[in-house]
């Protein structure tokens, strides 16, 4: 028995911790490894925001603004909703904390599907409730059954919208129906951190991705999470936000930490709201080379999920993790997806057009020296 075993609450015994993707290495260890394990943007932020950092910068001896005021009242001007429907976080996961511990406690769960956003099940662990994960249905969501998961004692349904990490998306008509049916004693949270390159990918479809503030307007029990991380470069800075009912965006504002958005941060967001040109830049690439990299995926025989997020979950046939370990020695970091349920399988973040053909040249040369070679596996020599 250890030292504070006994002391310790039970969600801080039973519980794991998050495993994230491989830090950035130091250019005197490993000069070339392209890091494509994490779906962070390849091309960073935008000019405008890094100017606005280094404007902030002098002023850091003095505490950030604790309501993001200038922030939230810019995103409820673009997204049509009162600055009592936005709250902004240190990143959108931190939300996600703030919403089970808002809502969720002992005896009380949240339902969400299998092989989605892991940050789910920690977020309801931490705070004492059960996690419910239904099944999927060829890589998407099967949201007939994770209606039928929702109980008396169900309080949150998380839906990641593109999921992460499969990559796929439910169109706006399919959650209009699974909306329609989810108890009132349940508040649906509606992830959409991938929104701006699944809105870019359902244009180019013609399908339509998301009328998540159409439901929000209604007075439907939703809460919509968007991010700075990923198209706007900013994941180094943590900060996302949240668009939901005032009132219970309230009763989560009570449970944040004090000053926990950073000045820089802030800055940082609001100037890059500014920038669409580098938003722009940044979803018209990350399509174009989506579709180049499902395609050498597949050319090489693997079984690669067509994606609508900067990202692309491949099935490998193969042991995923002695696999990614052999990437990373040939100079690329990609995600194995055991934690996910999903052995077999990698999760590579789309890069830029060089990037993504040294992974593929990386993985073709690991194919060849006989760990992997499509859905058959050789022996190595």
């Amino acid at each position: 028995m250890s030292r504070f075993f006994d002391l310790v609450s039970k969600p801080a015994r039973d519980m794991g911790g998050y495993s994230p993707g491989a830090p950035a290495p130091s250019r005197e260890v490993r000069p070339q490894l392209i890091k494509l394990d994490s779906n962070e943007n390849p091309f960073g932020p935008s000019p405008r925001a890094i100017e606005a950092m280094r404007s902030t910068l002098a002023a850091v001896n003095t505490y950030p603004d604790d309501n993001c005021s200038l922030l939230r009242h810019k995103l409820a001007t673009e997204h049509g909703l009162r600055p009592e429907q936005v709250l902004v976080t240190p990143g959108s996961t931190a939300l996600l904390g703030l919403l089970c511990q808002t809502l969720l406690g002992p005896a009380l769960n949240a339902v969400t599907s299998q092989r989605s956003f892991i940050v789910y099940s920690l977020a309801v662990h931490a705070a004492g409730a059960h996690v419910i994960e239904a099944p999927m249905r060829d890589d998407t969501f099967d949201l007939d059954a994770i209606l039928a998961a929702i109980d008396a004692n169900t309080r949150l349904a998380f839906l990641a919208n593109p999921n992460n990490p499969t990559g796929t998306m439910v169109e706006a008509a399919t959650v209009e129906r699974f909306l329609a049916r989810v108890p009132g004693h349940v508040v649906v949270v509606l992830d959409e951190a991938y929104y701006e390159f699944a809105l870019h990918f359902a244009a180019q479809r013609g399908v339509t991705y998301s009328r998540s503030l159409d439901y929000l307007r209604q007075g439907a029990s939703v809460v919509v999470l968007r991010t700075f991380s990923k198209a706007h470069g900013l994941a180094g800075l943590r900060v996302g936000y949240g668009l939901g009912p005032a009132e219970l965006l309230g009763y989560c504002a009570r449970m944040r930490n004090t000053f926990s958005v950073s000045s820089v941060a802030q800055s940082a967001a609001l100037a890059a709201l500014d920038d669409q040109e580098h938003i722009q830049r940044v979803v018209e690439n990350n399509a174009l080379q989506a579709e180049a990299l499902w395609q050498g995926l597949n050319d090489l025989g693997y079984r690669a999920v067509p994606t609508s997020a900067n990202f692309i979950c491949c099935d490998l046939g193969e042991d995923a993790a002695a696999v990614s370990r052999r990437l990373q020695d040939e100079g690329v970091g990609v995600r194995p997806l055991g934690p996910w349920g999903a052995p077999n399988c990698i999760r590579v973040t789309i890069g830029t057009p060089a990037q993504n053909a040294a992974f593929l040249n990386a993985l073709r040369r690991v194919a060849e020296r006989g760990f992997i070679v499509g859905s058959q596996t050789l022996a190595e020599s």
